[in-house]
């Protein structure tokens, strides 16, 4: 098995398994870095470190070079959030309607300018579909809503409102043909443009969007689904 998909198979497998016990499991950590601690101090392994400083000062700058950027890495979007707000896209007028050139609600009596026809209104694509985001677990959550919008004929976008998002170190977006999450034939919309927030994201050009039922936030990297909002 490839190194990406091992560390994805761990991560879904802490996510599942030993998040929603992370309070015990941090417990027991302390106690055993203090047992640890005691242990090799009876051992006399600090007293054999500050006689051969030289050695030392080798091995921790070696675990630091290898540890801190792998540990960053993975570590950093648990805390790290970017937000963003953009205005809604605006949807381009349907066909002009047909105006009533004897309506029936102006008196005959009323003067001329009364009944002059009025200018048709703008209104939302009725292809328009809006579904509401669930994360994959307890760790990976997700909530707000997602809405795919038809902006001019043939232009679509995916609208975010209200979002949040686990962080996570390669997350995009893509419309999947599973409405319960990324399936073969997922279209990538690109990266996520940010953890929290109201933005637009635009569907390449060409799409055919009848099929596609979800969109879903997607580490790239590792393989891992973090939310899903089923298409209604």
């Amino acid at each position: 098995m490839p190194a990406v998909e091992l560390l994805g198979e761990l991560e879904r497998a802490f996510a599942t398994s030993l998040y929603p016990l992370r309070v015990p499991i941090a417990i027991g950590l302390v106690g055993a870095a203090v047992a640890f601690i005691w242990f090799a101090h009876r051992r006399g392994w600090f007293a054999a470190a500050r006689r051969h400083p030289a050695r030392t000062t080798v091995l921790g700058a070696f675990l630091i070079a290898v540890g801190a950027p792998i540990g960053w890495y993975l570590g950093s979007p648990l805390f790290i959030r970017t937000a963003l707000v953009e205005p809604a896209p605006s949807i381009a007028p349907g066909p002009s309607s047909t105006v009533d050139p004897f309506p029936t609600d102006v008196p005959a009596s009323a003067p001329a300018s009364s009944a002059a026809p009025t200018a048709p209104r703008p209104s939302p694509s009725p292809e328009a579909r809006t579904g509401t985001f669930t994360g994959a677990d307890d760790f990976h959550f997700g909530r707000g809503r997602a809405t795919l919008l038809e902006t001019t004929p043939g232009s679509w976008v995916v609208r975010f409102e209200d979002f949040s998002v686990r962080n996570g170190p390669d997350l995009y977006v893509y419309l999947s043909p599973d409405p319960t999450g990324y399936a073969k034939g997922a279209i990538e919309l690109g990266r996520l443009k940010a953890t929290d927030g109201d933005f637009n994201t635009r569907v390449p050009p060409g799409t055919d969007v009848t099929g596609l039922k979800s969109v879903v936030i997607w580490c790239k990297q590792f393989a891992v689904q973090f939310a899903v909002a089923p298409l209604g």
